[in-house]
């Protein structure tokens, strides 16, 4: 697989100790096998200042809004963009009638087919893995696997924007705008511009580069970047703050006022009536 693309089992590595622990957040049966041994041995490299807790409370916000999105908005068509080694579409409770498409490279798809052979999807659950390079065109090929533009989409895009350069991401958020229809809703995650020049993470940094995985892109105003994009910002959450604490966060949220601090944000944003 690409250099960017093994980044998914380091976070299925975490997923996998969180699920572990006596208390946990949540249980991902499938993330061991997945993240396999470079999972683990990259989280050891990757390893710093609250990055296993950051990626235990990043599953937990977006199972949480996910959950929210099917029961309480009635979504029943889901696609996760650069899904990775994420395991979702076979641990989650889903109602009756859910399609899922999973956007990813065709060689992170195939992996991730070998190592859940024998996982069984939940009933009444359909999965469509669609295999795409981001950088390039992939609506015609997720429309191709049965996504319906005027259906409302829940649409994931977990732990990829900072590895893409601003162009790419303004063009990406853009475009899904504009495909979706009334009642989508995006979830993700942002760096900030600030965590890009961090000197605490500095080794943390080096080593994704190192490993031709560089994070590109941050963003200090998550709400203006999303609402220049075309969305409508419903909420942006720091780690520890309530909604995105779950008991987990160890350090103090600094208000976002404080200039120059280092932050991690989870956003939830709607698409404009059409």
């Amino acid at each position: 697989m690409e250099a960017v693309s093994r980044t998914a089992q380091w976070t299925a590595a975490a997923r996998a100790l969180e699920s572990e622990r006596e208390n946990p957040l949540f249980v991902d049966p499938y993330a061991r096998t997945v993240a396999a041994g470079i999972g683990f041995d990259l989280l050891e490299r990757y390893a710093g200042a609250g990055t296993v807790e950051f990626l235990a409370i990043r599953t937990a916000y977006l199972d949480a809004a996910i959950g929210k999105a099917v029961t309480e908005q009635g979504i029943r068509q889901i696609v996760f963009v650069a899904s990775g080694m994420d395991t979702r579409p076979f641990r989650l409770e889903w109602p009756d009638s859910v399609t899922v498409f999973e956007l990813d490279r065709p060689a992170l798809l195939a992996a991730k087919a070998g190592l859940l052979a024998e996982a069984e999807l939940p009933a009444g659950v359909s999965r469509h893995p669609v295999a795409v390079d981001l950088a390039g065109e992939w609506a015609g090929s997720l429309a191709e696997a049965g996504w319906q533009a005027d259906v409302p989409t829940l649409w994931v895009v977990e732990g990829l924007l900072f590895f893409l350069p601003e162009d790419a991401v303004r063009r990406l958020l853009g475009t899904v705008c504009e495909l979706t229809g009334t009642g989508s809703v995006l979830l993700g995650d942002v760096a900030s511009r600030v965590s890009l020049q961090n000197p605490l993470a500095r080794p943390f940094l080096n080593a994704l580069k190192a490993d031709d995985s560089a994070w590109l892109f941050g963003t200090d105003e998550p709400e203006k970047f999303l609402t220049e994009c075309g969305w409508i910002v419903r909420e942006v959450k720091q780690p520890g703050e309530p909604g995105a604490e779950f008991g987990r966060w160890p350090y103090a949220v600094v208000n976002r006022d404080v200039p120059r601090v280092p932050r991690s944000f989870l956003f939830t944003a709607d698409v404009p009536q059409r």
